[in-house]
This record gives C-alpha cells, structure tokens and sequence, in this order.
C-alpha cells in the first residue's frame, strides 16, 4: 500500500489532524496534504520520522510487497530466489543468497549486512548509498533474522 493510503488511516486512527502530525514533525499542513494525496512523497529520513511518530513499523509505511527476504530485505521479483531447507523444502522466508540447505550462507552482522547491501540498493533504486543504508538500518532490525 502507498504511504498516500495508508498515512491518513494512520494519523486518523490516531486522532490527528493533518496539522496536528504536521507539528509534531516540524513541517508544514501542506507537506502532509501532499502526501496524503500522492502528490509528493516524503524521503527515506522524513518516513523513518513518521513511522515513530505515529508509532509504527517503516515497513508499514513503505511500499514493500508482501514477500521478501527476512534476512536481508531483498524484494522476491522472480522464481528462484527463495531459500531452501536441509530436505530441499522451500523456506520463502529468506532468499537463497542469505540462506540456503537449512542454514545460513555466511556469518554477518546487521551492520555488515546493511554496509554490504547499500550499494546494490542504491544502484537498484537511483538513491544514494546513505539514504539506503538509512532505509536499512530501519527495515532490518524488524526482519525475522535480526530480532
């Protein structure tokens, strides 16, 4: 679901108004209302702000589908890029670069692991490595692996 659709079901279920939420992130009423409506969207650092304002997973606020690694955050876009158990059972959720034959395909850190992925990110993306580094150090420590 785009932020557009799902920020105002967020900040009325909080009770919100638009300048209410706007206040407590320093913005305009406006800067909202163009959200809501689609016709901007806030960056990487403004959404990890609205996610604990309204107290929220970024995940939530993102347009994520519904299926993608646990491990690493990589979006699943085509076959073959889930893992494996030790039998040869699919697991879905991890892909097969992070974990395959029923354990993990390298030891790493979660900031290894954002250090490692920022790159592919941004060039996937067209954002800068800092900003998918950002974007990751707020997506992973909600994944299975990392919690």
């Amino acid at each position: 679901m785009a932020i557009k659709d799902v920020l105002p079901k967020l900040r009325r279920e909080r009770g919100l108004t638009q300048e209410d939420l706007a206040r407590k992130l320093f913005i305009t009423r406006q800067a909202v209302s163009r959200w809501e409506t689609g016709e901007t969207t806030p960056g990487i650092d403004m959404t990890k702000l609205i996610a604990v304002t309204l107290d929220v997973p970024i995940t939530q606020l993102l347009e994520m589908p519904e299926h993608y690694c646990q491990s690493c955050g990589m979006m699943f876009t085509e076959p073959g890029q889930t893992a494996h158990e030790a039998d040869g059972t699919e697991n879905p959720d991890f892909c097969r670069w992070c974990y395959e034959n029923g354990h993990w395909t390298y030891e790493t850190t979660m900031d290894e692991m954002i250090e490692e992925c920022a790159p592919r990110m941004a060039e996937a993306m067209g954002w800068s490595v800092d900003e998918s580094a950002s974007l990751l150090g707020a997506v992973l420590p909600t994944l299975k692996r990392w919690k």
